[in-house]
């Protein structure tokens, strides 16, 4: 079925062992070769920039910078990276954003191991893939143009707002972006204007709400 893997290097990336562990079991089961793991977001794009592989799976949550902020400094490095990002969630803002900021697929972590041999092997030949489930949503999101209040943010303030959603501070916010603590202070009142919230807390339970971070 998935004769197209045989051979195909991969980079896992995602910060649970256990999660990396079946991923790597599907894969070699399917004949792929899984070079390198990493469990970081800056883990991940040096991992893949040392590595080179055919095809990078990363998930979206992760500690550091995030799957995010790492697809698009990974992007910008590697312009013809092929990621396929995997989230926990079936929130139809962040694989607008992923597709956005140039992954090649989206599944979520729900989907079934047969599905997700099928995104890898689709990504490994370099066509998308877009999880069947979220499509219509995200067509729809696409369409519509705002769908939550989270559309509002920049691709900047998105990545910040999940970082200080898990309860980050500024100075470590602003010490994983190579930012001034100012400037992530300047992107935190932004974002606490278009979400209109009052605190760190209302921060986090947006992000819950919608699926962005794992409790």
């Amino acid at each position: 079925m998935n004769s197209s893997l045989k051979g195909c290097r991969i980079v896992l990336a995602d910060d649970h062992a256990v999660v990396r562990l079946g991923f790597r079991l599907l894969l070699e089961g399917a004949g792929a070769i899984v070079v390198g793991e990493a469990s970081s977001g800056e883990n991940a794009v040096r991992c893949y920039s040392e590595l080179l592989p055919d095809v990078m799976v990363m998930d979206v949550s992760m500690p550091g910078i995030g799957g995010l902020a790492a697809l698009e400094r990974l992007r910008t490095a590697h312009p013809a990276a092929r990621v396929l990002m995997l989230s926990a969630h079936n929130d139809a803002v962040v694989p607008v954003r992923a597709l956005r900021l140039g992954a090649r697929g989206y599944l979520c972590k729900r989907a079934a191991p047969d599905e997700f041999l099928r995104a890898v092997t689709q990504i490994a030949s370099d066509n998308r893939y877009l999880d069947p489930e979220l499509a219509q949503e995200v067509a729809l999101a696409q369409l519509s143009g705002t769908t939550s209040p989270l559309e509002t943010l920049t691709e900047k303030e998105l990545a910040v707002f999940m970082q200080l959603a898990q309860g980050r501070s500024v100075n470590n916010v602003a010490e994983d972006f190579f930012l001034s603590p100012s400037t992530v202070g300047t992107h935190l009142y932004h974002i606490k204007q278009k979400l209109n919230v009052q605190n760190a807390a209302e921060l986090t339970l947006i992000a819950v709400r919608s699926g962005l971070i794992e409790v």
